[in-house]
């Protein structure tokens, strides 16, 4: 009797789920999906809405009743708050920039067993991670090296992540060693391998990498309150602390409504800054959220 042919089974997680299972999931994925998009609802709502419509609310709108734009036509006809986004812009591009360009050449270094004192500076990349800079000693250092008041304290003291290196480095251990050693034979240097090879085969974890650099420096408030003095050179996620959180108001004379309207509210206002704040890391993280499984995941799990 010749014995029948059985296809091998398939492995428990591949198997399609039970309909109460898949339905169970389908709606802890819209609860998760109404907790994220409600306060941002709310926020948004609260910042297009009239003084009348916020005072009958008594705060956060839910229901809307009526749409205008006076509050941001306040905070940008504000020099600190325009100014501010400007700060933040170009603090967050240039610090991505530098920040970015040292993890890749110092994980690409310590990617190559035989590169220059490898086992020293990777022992001090993971020391990183359980030693940090006190907050004095940090503060000391950049008042002597004369960054006080100076943009660069918004990116020197926080340029490089640990965390990032060794997210790159494992991803760049996991090119073939072949493919780089055919190119040294090709004559290619250090610098054109990792410009022509392994950078163009890590543009996933690359760009991932450059989302956490350009969030943190969009996001950060705690370097520019110890540093800069002059609230002129304040970033906008100080400027957004000083106007939500401890409910400073706007500079007088700089609104930009007509005489005789009657002025935004200030909660208004606030949920007006806070859009501001919130809406660029929303429009990015679309183009780039695609690569974070194989960008950070995978390669964290091969290294």
């Amino acid at each position: 009797m010749s014995a029948i042919a059985q296809k091998p089974g398939r492995a428990p997680w591949e198997e399609p789920g039970s309909l109460a299972g898949r339905l169970g999931k389908g709606g802890t994925i819209v609860v998760v999906l109404l907790l994220v998009l409600f306060p941002l609802y709310t926020i948004l709502l609260t910042s297009l809405s009239s003084s009348k419509t916020v005072n009958e609310a008594g705060g956060l709108v839910l229901v809307p009743d009526g749409i205008t734009f006076d509050a941001y036509r306040q905070i940008f006809s504000d020099t600190v708050v325009s100014h501010a986004i400007l700060v933040s812009t170009g603090v967050t591009v240039v610090g991505t920039a530098f920040s970015l360009g040292v993890s890749v050449l110092g994980a690409y270094g310590l990617s190559r067993p035989g590169s220059f004192l490898h086992r020293p500076l990777l022992f001090s990349v993971l020391l990183m991670f359980v030693f940090f800079p006190g907050l004095i000693p940090t503060y000391l250092l950049v008042a002597s090296l004369g960054l006080k008041n100076d943009y660069l304290s918004l990116i020197l003291p926080s340029a490089v992540s640990a965390f990032n290196i060794v997210v790159l480095r494992a991803f760049f251990m996991n090119i073939p060693h072949e493919l780089l050693d055919s190119a040294r034979i090709d004559g290619a240097g250090e610098f054109r391998i990792l410009w022509r090879i392994v950078l163009p085969l890590s543009k996933a974890v690359t760009a991932v990498i450059a989302l956490f650099y350009a969030v943190g420096y969009w996001n950060a408030w705690f370097n520019a309150m110890l540093y800069l003095d002059d609230s002129a050179k304040w970033p906008l996620a100080l400027v957004l602390r000083e106007y939500v959180v401890n409910a400073a108001a706007l500079p007088a004379g700089t609104a930009g409504v007509a005489y005789g309207q009657a002025a935004p509210p200030t909660l208004a206002i606030k949920m007006a800054i806070v859009m501001v704040a919130v809406v660029p890391a929303l429009i990015i993280y679309p183009f780039v959220q695609r690569h974070f499984t194989k960008g950070v995941i995978i390669g964290a799990i091969k290294g």
